[in-house]
């Protein structure tokens, strides 16, 4: 099906706001551009911090709530952040697509992935968003969050690591969902790699600092 141009979202790209709170404004005015979510979930944190979470969209406990990050996914998220060093309360965290896309089965909202399309159309606020915000460095977390940064598709793989994306000072490594889906065999070795990256993240962060 033809994805439909969203009026308001196109004249934003025409706007040029000057603060996060205006960008934000926008961003709540414009309606979902993904089937779903009721209300847009916007990034929270502090301006100029040395982190930047970028995940890829809100899940159903995030559009319940109205906050990035608060859901399973978010928890892991939390923990693993505690244990590499960082605190939440001094990141940025925010998703590159803005709304919950979801399909109704029953009373369940079964998460849907945004597919390249729908990741480009959010992709201005969220470029904005950074400039505004301009964190250290960014973590993208799993492979909608580096297209949306990049611009095309990148192997996580192949790039799990520091990396310029778009311009940015960046670093990629898997979503904390893909977590939850591993086999339990795997879970501890893939814990522990996903802990590893957000310390080599946080000491990229504070060097770029001390620079």
């Amino acid at each position: 099906m033809a994805h439909k141009r969203n009026p308001t979202a196109d004249a934003a790209t025409n706007e040029n706001p000057r603060s996060l709170a205006a960008l934000n404004r926008i961003i709540l005015a414009s309606p979902s551009l993904v089937p779903g979510g009721t209300r847009a979930v916007l990034g929270e944190g502090p301006l100029h911090p040395d982190l930047a979470f970028v995940g890829e969209q809100p899940g159903d406990q995030e559009d319940r709530q109205g906050r990035p990050f608060v859901g399973p996914a978010g928890k892991l998220l939390d923990r693993a952040m505690e244990e590499a060093g960082i605190a939440r309360r001094e990141t940025y965290v925010t998703n590159a697509v803005k709304h919950f896309k979801f399909e109704p089965r029953g009373k369940r909202r079964l998460h849907s992935k945004p597919n390249a399309g729908e990741v480009k159309h959010y992709r201005w606020w969220l470029e904005k968003e950074l400039d505004l915000v301009r964190p250290r460095l960014v973590v993208a977390l799993g492979a909608t969050a580096v297209l949306a940064l990049a611009g095309k598709p990148l192997s996580i793989s192949a790039n799990r690591g520091p990396i310029m994306l778009n311009g940015r000072p960046a670093f990629i490594t898997i979503h904390p969902s893909f977590l939850l889906r591993m086999r339990d065999e795997d879970k501890a070795a893939g814990w522990k790699a996903f802990v590893a990256d957000l310390k080599r993240a946080r000491k990229l962060s504070r060097e770029k600092a001390a620079a």
